[in-house]
């Protein structure tokens, strides 16, 4: 299934999202390409809000499909309930007599039947067995499916712009990669940092902001870290250190103590926690 694309229909940056010059590029050459976007980046780099924004710069409605590691590619497509239909045979319900009582639609039917263009979001497609997306090949290509209980073939009306998230757990087939239009989110350098966190805490002071996202790269940046932390993290810390109203003086008045203030939204692990404290023990003891 071919449509003419929209050539008009361009991706750009939000009042809510920051979008760097090459995400911009990925996210409208895929849809030029008509090809679904595959997404990578370490999590909280705003693989899932991409999609969000996307459907609203673009105006159009998100289908969103969270994926499990218990989720299958059929659960996508449709299930049919036959359990339901026997009990209701049983029961003598005149719905047993349409098949079609008994199917529940999948995030791929609605955003194929929909009546207008949508963006469908497959979050964290690596969570699943590996041959889930494998088993999506062909109703990605061809964009419908054939429903055997009721012998119909779902085709989209409107061809969906398909962004697909991975946080890199599990490596995925070559097949559904060649598939794809690929880009890593790469962790935002301290300027792109800064009007991100402009766009969540505008007015935030210069110093104050200055001062964290010092510690903050400093920490990202510490040997042996388990989890480094993220842009959503930093912002919940921001949000915590002007709910408290720190200033650039309260940061750098730790003294030898390693461990940044409220730390428990940047360290999410005790090991990391650990390793911070040891670092401020050898700081200690190398007065």
């Amino acid at each position: 299934m071919r449509q003419e694309v929209d050539k008009s229909m361009k991706f750009q940056s939000t009042d809510d999202y920051v979008a760097t010059d090459d995400l911009t590029v990925a996210v409208n050459a895929a849809v030029t390409l008509e090809r679904p976007l595959l997404v990578k980046g370490e999590p909280g780099t705003g693989k899932t809000e991409l999609a969000r924004q996307v459907s609203q710069s673009l105006g159009l409605r998100m289908i969103e499909w969270n994926v499990k590691s218990t989720t299958r590619a059929q659960q996508g497509l449709y299930e049919y309930d036959a359990v339901s239909r026997l009990r209701d045979s049983q029961l003598g319900d005149a719905r047993v007599h349409d098949v079609k009582n008994y199917i529940r639609k999948g995030k791929l039917w609605q955003a194929f039947e929909a009546e207008e263009k949508v963006v469908l979001l497959i979050d964290e497609v690596d969570k699943a067995d590996i041959e889930f997306p494998n088993d999506l090949l062909q109703e990605l290509d061809k964009m419908e499916f054939f429903v055997y209980e009721t012998g119909e073939t779902i085709s989209a009306r409107h061809r969906p712009i398909v962004i697909i998230t991975s946080n890199n757990e599990k490596e995925l087939p070559d097949a559904f990669l060649r598939r794809c239009f690929f880009h890593y989110i790469r962790f935002p350098d301290p300027e792109t940092l800064r009007k991100i966190v402009e766009v969540h805490h505008p007015g935030i002071k210069d110093a104050l902001l200055t001062a964290a996202l010092t510690q903050f790269y400093d920490i990202r940046e510490q040997a042996g870290l388990k989890k480094k932390p993220s842009t959503s993290e930093v912002l919940d810390w921001l949000k915590l250190l002007l709910a408290e109203d720190m200033t650039a003086a309260d940061l750098k008045s730790s003294g030898t103590s390693a461990l940044p203030k409220l730390h428990g939204a940047l360290l999410k692990n005790e090991q990391d926690v650990h390793l911070f404290e040891r670092l401020a023990f050898m700081a200690r003891s190398g007065r």
